[in-house]
């Protein structure tokens, strides 16, 4: 993109923030594989993934000291929550990246790997997830950005998982879950 172009200035608003508000609003956990650089646009879309798996060399962070631009694509406030002020400041200020493995230790990330192992455990995770008790996996999800989003504290958390579980309990997964527990064998999750 041209800086000075007129519709680069758009660019975000009208296509990447489209794409993270769609990302939010899916009705399944999302998931990310990160490799090599992860920079600008493509740290946010990372970074707004619900399960994000990273090698342990990928480089993460915020090159925009060096171009007279911020961090973007909802950055700030995802930096923020899972780094604190200070770090995150420190990130942005300096220009500085992090390792794969530095992320996930700032819990920046879910997992790290090597680099050779990334997609295919991010691929067999996600499938693992999809043949899940997904109809439950979505009310975590909704419950996880409801605390993320709006602070839910605890006791209003506690209130909202009871609502929840009271709910699943008449799913055909909860019913198939619990049977297959007590039969001693893998349940057949439906999502239904």
């Amino acid at each position: 993109l041209d800086p000075l172009d007129d519709d680069a200035t758009d660019y975000l608003a009208n296509k990447v923030t489209p794409v993270l508000r769609k990302m939010s609003e899916f009705p399944a956990p999302t998931f990310a594989a990160v490799h090599g650089p992860c920079l600008g646009v493509g740290l946010g879309l990372a970074i707004a993934s619900d399960i994000v798996y990273v090698a342990e060399d990928a480089k993460i962070g915020s090159p925009f000291a060096n171009l007279g631009a911020t961090l973007d694509s909802g950055g700030h406030s995802l930096f923020v929550e899972r780094l604190g002020a200070h770090r995150t400041m420190d990130l942005i200020v300096t220009g500085d990246s992090m390792s794969g493995t530095e992320a996930v230790a700032a819990r920046l990330f879910s997992r790290a790997l090597p680099t050779e192992q990334l997609l295919e455990f991010a691929v067999d995770k996600a499938v693992r997830a999809s043949r899940g008790a997904t109809r439950a996996f979505l009310t975590s999800r909704q419950l996880v950005h409801d605390i993320r989003d709006n602070g839910t504290g605890l006791w209003k958390s506690i209130a909202d998982e009871n609502v929840a579980q009271g709910e699943l309990c008449s799913s055909q997964d909860y019913l198939e879950g619990f049977k297959a527990f007590n039969e001693k064998r893998a349940p057949e999750f439906t999502g239904k």
